[in-house]
């Protein structure tokens, strides 16, 4: 197992720092419409009460040093919903990098006059538009010396920088379709306290079409896409199908284009809770080609039943 640990960490460190940090950066794609508040600040308070949500991925995976993470998130409406605050704790771990990163978000909203007809059972945010900042620093550690690699200056000292981070994001929410853009880090690694961190600013675009598959309204599809742009990578597109009975079972599945799927299966508990198991499937050659998720979210109040 060591002889694999070392070959796994090995192959990550001649990839570059630049791709190291940068993959750090990149949300799990069959995640963030559970999570979207680690992307885009705009989604702070989009709920009518407090919601709360945990992620853990990767530590399922028997290859020592394969990618993992896990995070806590925090999320409540003020002011009558007008206004949102967001914070939360997020810890990634790929061979000999750790990263762990804190931030705290805000949003403010404006709200048009609601949609006519009745208002389906999935109904949680209402016809607004959403600005949010958030701010937050990150610490990365590179274990570097763990490697035992001779001769090579890059390799002969351990790296522990603190970047601070600052971003914006933007949300277009309708009772059909929704719209976000958002960049989390502005400031790349300017700020950083070490300068052999080149960490560069992420740009997202995601949207959303709801709709049902009959007049009974009981089975909700979602589907949504996520793309992401980072200066001087392939832009990465990311492509999802959800299938929802009435928040209380939940289905999906989605393509990433770097050539891996996922499968997700999510259930409610009583009304406050929900739990989602997510596995994703490379295809391309890689020593990492299957990884499992949980996610498990609580929102508080009226919860996921209105």
């Amino acid at each position: 197992m060591k002889k694999k640990y070392i070959t796994f960490t090995i192959l990550i460190a001649l990839n570059g720092f630049y791709n190291t940090i940068s993959a750090q950066q990149t949300p799990v794609f069959a995640n963030y419409n559970y999570n979207a508040l680690t992307i885009n600040p705009a989604h702070a308070g989009n709920y009518s009460d407090t919601d709360v949500t945990v992620i853990s991925r990767g530590y399922f995976n028997q290859f020592e040093g394969s990618p993992r993470n896990i995070g806590l998130t925090f999320s409540t409406p003020l002011n009558s919903g007008k206004v949102g605050i967001g914070m939360g704790v997020i810890s990634d771990q790929v061979g000999v990098t750790n990263s762990t990163a804190i931030f705290g978000s805000y949003s403010y909203k404006l709200f048009f006059r609601s949609q006519s007809g009745n208002m389906p059972w999935w109904e949680h945010q209402p016809h607004m538009f959403s600005f949010g900042i958030m701010g937050g620093i990150t610490q990365y550690k590179e274990d570097l010396l763990k490697l035992k690699i001779q001769g090579d200056p890059n390799f002969e000292n351990n790296i522990n920088a603190l970047v601070p981070t600052f971003g914006v994001g933007f949300l277009y929410n309708h009772r059909d379709f929704y719209l976000g853009f958002s960049a989390p880090n502005l400031l790349g690694s300017s700020l950083s306290s070490e300068k052999n961190i080149n960490l560069k600013s992420n740009y997202y675009v995601n949207c959303g079409y709801r709709f049902f598959t009959s007049l009974f309204q009981e089975i909700l599809i979602t589907p949504s896409t996520l793309v992401k742009y980072i200066s001087g990578a392939p832009v990465q597109i990311d492509v999802n199908l959800t299938a929802n009975y009435k928040n209380k079972l939940e289905i999906g599945g989605g393509y990433r284009t770097d050539s891996s799927m996922s499968f997700l299966v999510g259930f409610y508990f009583s009304k406050n809770f929900r739990l989602v198991y997510n596995y994703n499937q490379a295809f391309m050659s890689n020593p990492i080609n299957n990884t499992h998720g949980i996610i498990l979210s609580c929102r508080l109040g009226e919860g996921y039943i209105n």
